[in-house]
């Protein structure tokens, strides 16, 4: 409507965990890469939440064609919503996040992410989730308030006097490799330097000073166990610890002997853990300590923090991997200060927003951690040389050429090799893993705008305008794809981020499907109607939430209805009189006030909705059309209709006209639906082709009119209803006199209206008395 080409895509953000999870349970699956490809698999009946145990173990292409078969139909729903609620995209560039396009836009980003150093592997303490069997990168944890018990136990110096030392965990004491307090307190300044003995497993760990212990916390001194926190891995890198890992991938203790617990007794101690998941073996420590006097003190219940991802149900645990990383600024002072300005070059929709992404890219703790132990994604297109015992060689990845993308290494060799050589000794084997779907994700621009795929599309669309987005996902979205932006492209992805809040259930609870309280769009759309829906999502502002609210979606649907009686009444009238051309110019006074306020509402609605304030723009349209069809409406209702003349009539329909089209263009964008249906009563095309209605030709057309002769007209009319309606009179009643009494400069904006006024109120005479404030007598 501004005259703009817009290049509005439309994407489905496929692969990730929610995927997975959700093809487990509809389909009764789970995936075994062990497993050979079965081309005649049929899945188990559908539909049917099932528990781990009863899903059908399959191979992981099998696996992964599920996940294709079912985010398919889900997008077909989808669309249907979308379509049906009247997203503007357009439905010609739709995008998968594991299409081939974005397959191949995602494997050539991070192998030139690879070749500038950018991408690198590394082996070392990992974020993992237990359920999933996954490392878990910084921006998709979440902290959630546990119920734990503080445990008092004792470690014996050489001479034999205990050390008190508080912890949650006892399960890690089999993992402790030193104890640290804060170099300024003084209760264990003799202590540091020396060596202490780990309570029912011996071990000697020394007594160190670091200034991230806490003095208030516990008893002050703290065990670090490789590892419990990641407090744990900061002092186990500054201290230069040595590794003792307990925990394994699937959550349990490993199976012992551990080669650091010499005696017979530790070892016969860790035997009571070995095996058990983290759960147990924490109440089996307990038990370990207490059997042998080593408890201080009663156990003490405590809630406190603990780290969760976000879409996992168990605490996340710390073990040793080997993953993939890109530079983000988390270990990179340099890199972190360009990140903040990139974050400052660009236009937040509402500003403060930025605070978010600045407070996020301040924290940054670590490079970001894309690989993933699932299966699918998009596939790191990497694999590595087995030497003649068959391990890889992780510091020499074999590369795929570009022309070949997109790879599966899972399913293809490398350039210069066969299939049989896979696994075997002096052959090669598949990097196991897929990139994050953020890696992905981040890359929406690039994918859209099929870059290296059609430099022209790419070259007119990016750098992009707009990123819509919600808050919570600053850190993760729109700081990825600034990121991935400015190593390709040194620039910004698009000039503007409008972030929108979250919707809230009636207890102003966010809603969520892991919740339970969502509410079916398709029931929604189907008893009030997408406009009625897109008014109350539309009058929510950028960066609030909003309370999901059955009576404004009401509000909605009568103001939807409201537009289509406005609309016949004004063609009804237009077409009474002598000449309804919109193309005269209205001559009578109150037309050209109302024409005239209109071009201040057209005018606060453009910059409004240039300012991102879509809220703004729809409250100050509503707000006038109310007033057009309560007031402006009924004062010239009878002059339309002819009552006064030709000319008088001509004036009337004419601003009626100009009016309505300005009125449905504003509210076009919000109400598409309902304004599509009244224009092509009486116009030719689209509205949401028509220009955008600017203030100037009003203006023209108004003549100078004093606008606010329509606010006095609608405060008189307004207080001959409230007369007949505090004498319970029919609106139609006659009324002897209305006396308005006012300051000069009032009675003479109410003068040029009075025949108006007397039509439309059935008064008798309009009387006007100059007083020192506005007043309204009506004599019945």
């Amino acid at each position: 409507m501004r005259g703009k080409a817009v290049f509005y895509p439309i994407g489905w953000d496929d692969n990730g965990l929610p995927t997975e999870r959700r093809v487990q349970s509809y389909f009764g699956v789970r995936c075994d890469p062990s497993l050979p490809y079965d081309p005649a698999f049929n899945p188990p009946d559908t539909g049917r939440e099932r528990h781990s145990g009863a899903q059908v173990p399959i191979s992981r292409r099998n696996f992964v064609e599920l996940c294709q078969r079912l985010t398919e139909t889900d997008e077909q729903a989808f669309e249907t919503i979308w379509r049906r609620l009247g997203l503007s995209v357009d439905w010609s560039t739709k995008y998968r996040t594991i299409g081939e396009d974005a397959r191949v836009i995602s494997q050539r980003a991070f192998l030139r992410n690879l070749a500038r150093g950018e991408a690198y592997q590394a082996e070392g303490p990992t974020l993992w989730d237990v359920t999933f069997q996954t490392a878990v990168a910084q921006a998709d944890l979440e902290d959630r308030e546990v119920r734990g018990v503080w445990h008092r136990i004792a470690f014996t110096r050489p001479g034999g006097s205990p050390v008190i030392v508080a912890t949650t965990r006892p399960e890690l004491l089999p993992a402790c490799v030193a104890l640290v307090v804060h170099p300024d307190d003084e209760r264990y300044a003799a202590l540091v330097g020396s060596t202490v003995s780990t309570p029912a497993f011996g071990v000697e760990v020394p007594v160190l000073a670091h200034r991230l212990a806490e003095p208030g916390k516990g008893t002050g001194i703290a065990m670090v166990c490789t590892f419990g926190d990641t407090t744990d891995i900061t002092w186990w890198r500054d201290l230069r610890l040595p590794a003792r890992p307990v925990i394994g991938p699937d959550g349990r203790l490993r199976p012992g002997p551990l080669p650091w617990i010499t005696s017979p007794e530790g070892q016969a101690a860790y035997q009571r853990l070995a095996g058990l998941t983290v759960t147990a073996a924490r109440r089996a420590a307990a038990d370990v300590l207490r059997d042998h006097g080593l408890l201080a003190g009663e156990p003490e219940p405590v809630t406190h923090p603990v780290r969760f991802y976000e879409k996992g149900d168990r605490p996340l645990e710390i073990i040793t991997t080997r993953q993939w990383f890109l530079r983000s600024g988390g270990r990179d002072d340099q890199l972190r200060a360009v990140m903040a300005e990139r974050g400052r070059e660009l236009d937040w929709h509402p500003g403060f927003m930025r605070v978010r992404y600045e407070d996020w890219v301040a924290g940054l703790t670590g490079d970001w951690l894309v690989s993933r132990q699932r299966f699918f994604g998009v596939p790191i297109p990497v694999w590595y040389r087995l030497d003649g015992e068959g391990r890889p060689d992780h510091g020499g990845p074999i590369l795929p050429d570009d022309a070949a993308l997109p790879v599966d290494p899972a399913a293809e060799p490398p350039p210069g090799y066969q299939e049989s050589q896979r696994g075997r000794p002096g052959g090669f084997a598949a990097d196991p893993d897929v990139m994050d779907t953020w890696a992905t994700s981040s890359l929406t621009p690039q994918i859209a705008g099929r870059w290296t795929l059609d430099d022209d599309l790419f070259g007119r669309v990016f750098p992009m305008d707009l990123r819509p987005q919600a808050h919570e996902i600053i850190r993760t979205w729109l700081f990825y794809t600034v990121l991935r932006a400015h190593a390709e492209h040194h620039g910004l992805p698009w000039r503007h981020a409008a972030i929108s809040g979250w919707i809230l259930d009636p207890d102003r609870t966010k809603m969520s499907k892991s919740s339970g309280n969502v509410v079916t769009p398709a029931a929604v759309l189907e008893e009030f109607g997408s406009d009625a829906v897109r008014y109350w999502a539309a009058s929510s502002r950028l960066g609030s939430d909003v309370t999901f609210d059955t009576g404004q979606i009401r509000i909605g649907r009568r103001l939807a209805i409201k537009i289509m009686n406005a609309t016949r009444f004004v063609l009804a009238v237009s077409a009474a009189s002598a000449s309804g051309s919109p193309t005269l110019s209205p001559t009578g006074p109150l037309d050209q006030a109302m024409l005239g306020r209109l071009a201040a509402v057209a005018e606060e609605c453009t910059a409004s909705f240039m300012a991102y304030d879509h809220a703004r723009a729809l409250e100050r349209t509503e707000a006038f059309f109310w007033t057009f069809c309560d007031d402006y409406l009924e004062l010239v209702k009878a002059r339309a209709y002819g009552e006064r003349g030709e000319d008088a009539a001509v004036s009337a329909a004419g601003a009626l006209r100009q009016a309505l089209s300005v009125l449905l263009r504003l509210f076009a964008p919000v109400l598409p639906f309902v304004c599509e249906e009244a224009w092509s009563w009486w116009q030719e095309g689209s509205v949401h082709l028509a220009p955008w209605p600017g203030p100037e030709p009003l203006r023209e057309l108004a003549a100078g009119a004093d606008p606010r002769m329509l606010d006095v007209a609608a405060a008189a009319i307004g207080a001959v209803r409230k007369a007949k309606t505090e004498a319970r009179m029919s609106m139609r009643a006659r009324v002897e006199a209305l006396v308005v009494s006012g300051p000069p400069d009032h009675l003479a904006l109410l003068d040029p209206v009075r025949d108006d006024l007397a039509a439309a109120g059935h008064l008798a005479r309009v009387e006007l008395r100059p007083a020192p404030a506005p007043g309204y007598d009506v004599l019945l």
